[in-house]
């Protein structure tokens, strides 16, 4: 099997098949006009990483916190980012995350320069499994507060479930396959497959079943030779995609629909 032709990056780190974004906000002394603000997309039992950034504010020295308070049906899990002079905490529970700077100040007695300037920092969510792929979990707030206590800047988190990765089972590369072969595999329950070609051009579509399986029988002869598919699922507004399969669909006087090998073939 081949990976798919349309990956499209999103941000800067992926974990788990988990895309995730960073966001760069307010510059200045006072609470912040603009939001530190970070997005991610995670599956429902997994964990990603939230990457969190944008203050661009006067340094703050020493004892100066950022927390990241997880979102409904989510927990944070790791504090991850190991430069020198800030130390990561998770509360019990996993409630909320934070990274405390503790830096030295300079030898004027200032604050270190580019404390939280310039630079993001991970933390790891796990989404709960009965999360529903498509929905926003809210609640997930982010707050930058100087050694005294005030707050330097705010924001929220967007954390949206994610939907796992369907399976494209049949049919199997290197089988020859008649005109109208069938294509099955697995998804998230609910979900609307669609299995296109190598062009793009739909194959065939159907439902998921509850029991997370699904098939469908092209309703179009396929050419003959050489192709590739790939299934798409898509359910509230997010989609996710299979591995790619190589097929071979054998030249015939007529299209039978392919019941003996189970298979599903596509168009060049």
């Amino acid at each position: 099997m081949s990976t798919s032709w349309k990956t499209t990056i999103f941000g800067s780190l992926a974990v788990a098949g988990v895309l995730v974004m960073s966001g760069m906000a307010y510059g200045g002394e006072g609470p912040a006009g603009g939001d530190l603000w970070a997005a991610a997309t995670i599956e429902p039992g997994r964990e990603g990483i939230v990457e969190v950034g944008g203050y661009e504010g006067a340094p703050l020295g020493a004892g100066s916190v950022l927390t990241l308070t997880a979102p409904a049906n989510a927990r944070v899990t790791g504090t991850p980012f190991a430069a020198g002079g800030y130390r990561g905490s998770v509360a019990l529970g996993g409630g909320s995350g934070t990274y405390t700077f503790t830096g030295a100040p300079g030898a004027d007695g200032k604050p270190t320069p580019g404390a939280w300037t310039g630079r993001t920092f991970p933390f790891v969510l796990s989404v709960s499994r009965d999360a529903e792929p498509g929905t926003r979990l809210p609640d997930c707030t982010l707050v930058l507060k100087d050694a005294k206590g005030t707050v330097r800047q705010w924001g929220t988190c967007t954390v949206t479930v994610g939907l796992p990765a369907p399976t494209l089972s049949h049919p199997q590369s290197g089988v020859p396959l008649g005109a109208l072969p069938k294509a099955s595999g697995t998804a998230y329950p609910g979900a609307q497959i669609t299995v296109r070609d190598a062009r793009e051009e739909e194959v065939c579509t159907t439902t998921t079943a509850p029991a997370g399986t699904w098939s469908c029988t092209p309703a179009l002869p396929l050419p003959p030779g050489p192709g590739r598919l790939q299934a798409t699922a898509t359910l509230n507004g997010v989609s996710a995609t299979s591995e790619q399969i190589d097929i071979t669909v054998e030249a015939s006087a007529g299209a039978q629909p392919d019941t003996v090998s189970d298979s599903g073939g596509g168009r060049l």
